[in-house]
């Protein structure tokens, strides 16, 4: 039985069981996992708090070779892990190989980074005297992470944690416990000393409320819920800790007259389906001109139904099952409401059984929808995607925006002047144009807008505004 990582060690098995499940395929047991709790929980908090000053010190070339350690090894073993990873999340094979391989660059970018924090020295406005500009890390640091991308969003938040000299608890989804156990086993032989990682497996009301609880937690990130978000923020902003945030969306992605059909219905599909929808940056809303929408219809139909729907391991599978049985029945709750509503069911809708017991779903449009519909407007995080016909881009770009959600968006266009104009006035943190709205690269901000995000940006240089605190020290030349 597989165990939490406190303090350098892999602690004794308790006898509160996780069973690790495989969604294609639910007999088929990936894992048995030993819960913790509130004690262990502050047990790590408390080693973590211990390290963090010798750590918080460290050289850079250290923390260097840590990092590239952990990311190399991650890339040597990337179809072996990419394989774990597909077998307890759902998503397909190439998939799963292509979110572990970010995840090893995400290690190695954020290696380089260590050697490469700056500061920058002013002269003061005072004759004779110098000031400091210099970042430091923010001490010990909470990460709470969802089940869609077990390895990825794990690593683009302990990677840069450690890399700017925090010690770190991190508390993995209890649904996909398996690929984070295996990153924390490659962590644990990465040279780092004792304490200044530790992985915390268990349930959120016990584990994870003891961190976001924690005076010796100093920021947490989180990725998941509104709601529990929400929470976060207003319990960390009690006692002055940092807080950053990751909500989750309900992506636009306009296809104009002017758009190269193939191609929009390509970007639609993949932005909509792939990952099995289960991806917070995923184009659930197709907004569609008057005079393509006929045509974008018929072929984006047809290419929904042609995809292949299957176990996650074969490589026929395009589409791999939904992650749990109560993300299916939320996904099936919000097919029943849309057609309630008055939406109009062009494909799918409905559970697929298979020969094996898994949580299948087919791929579902709806058109003659509105914007006032829940289906429009909450994030159902499944394949169901929704195509809307409005008159020009002045309609589709008003209809884009009208969501409490910002994190991306996309057009498809040949104009140069309406993609420059979306570019700028699109109400997101992130804008694809012809491209899927799905897909950020590992060296570039990550983050969003509006009930999207909170906080400074994930990824790339930008997130050392979350993970180090600005210093200005004077000096006087006597």
């Amino acid at each position: 039985m597989k165990t939490s990582y406190i303090n350098g060690a892999f602690i004794s098995a308790g006898n509160n069981v996780l069973e690790n499940k495989n969604p294609s395929d639910i007999n088929d047991v990936v894992d048995r996992f030993s819960r913790v709790g509130r004690t262990e929980t502050e047990q790590a908090v408390e080693a973590a708090a211990a390290a963090a000053p010798a750590w918080g010190t460290s050289n850079p070339q250290e923390r260097f070779d840590a990092l590239d350690f952990i990311g190399s090894e991650i890339l040597n073993r990337r179809e072996e892990l990419g394989a774990l990873l597909s077998r307890e999340e759902g998503k397909t094979l190439p998939e799963g190989i292509g979110e572990v391989t970010r995840a090893g660059y995400l290690f190695k970018f954020f290696a380089g980074e260590a050697v490469r924090i700056g500061g920058e020295r002013l002269e003061s406005v005072r004759k004779g005297a110098t000031v400091d500009v210099t970042r430091e890390p923010v001490g010990v640091v909470g990460i709470i992470t969802p089940w869609n991308f077990p390895i990825a969003i794990p690593s683009w938040k302990i990677a840069p944690a450690l890399c700017y000299g925090n010690c770190v608890v991190f508390k993995p989804a209890e649904l996909v416990p398996s690929s984070a156990w295996a990153l924390a086993e490659i962590i644990s032989r990465s040279g780092l000393p004792d304490g200044v990682f530790n992985m915390v497996i268990g349930r959120g009301s016990e584990v994870g409320d003891a961190i976001i609880g924690s005076d010796a937690v100093q920021a947490v990130t989180f990725t998941g819920s509104v709601n529990t978000g929400s929470m976060i923020a207003q319990r960390c902003a009690a006692r002055m800790a940092k807080a950053q945030l990751e909500l989750g969306g309900k992506n636009p992605l306009i296809v104009l007259d002017d758009a190269n059909l193939e191609q929009a219905v390509d970007v639609a599909v993949q932005g909509g389906f792939y990952s099995t929808g289960q991806r917070c940056t995923a184009s659930s809303r197709v907004i569609v001109t008057d005079g393509i929408y006929d045509d974008f219809i018929k072929l984006f139909v047809e290419k929904t139904q042609a995809l292949r729907v299957g176990p996650a391991l074969d490589e026929n599978t395009q589409i791999g099952p939904v992650a749990s049985e109560s993300q299916l029945q939320q996904d099936l709750e919000y097919i029943d409401i849309a057609q309630q509503e008055g939406a109009n069911l062009l494909t799918g809708g409905n559970r697929i059984e298979m020969d094996s017991d898994g949580y299948y779903l087919q791929p579902t449009v709806f058109a003659d929808v509105n914007n006032e519909m829940r289906i429009c407007r909450e994030e159902v995080f499944g394949p169901v995607v929704t195509v809307s016909r409005v008159a020009d881009y002045e309609a589709a770009l008003a209809e884009a925006n009208d969501t409490p959600f910002g994190l991306s968006s996309g057009i498809c266009t040949t104009s140069l002047k309406y993609a420059e104009h979306y570019k700028r006035h699109a109400k997101a943190g992130m804008v694809m144009v012809n491209m899927p709205t799905a897909g950020v690269d590992y060296h570039v901000p990550f983050g969003g807008s509006k009930g999207s995000s909170y906080g400074p940006r994930e990824q790339g240089r930008y997130a050392a505004e979350f993970y180090t605190r600005v210093k200005t020290a004077y000096q006087y030349a006597n």
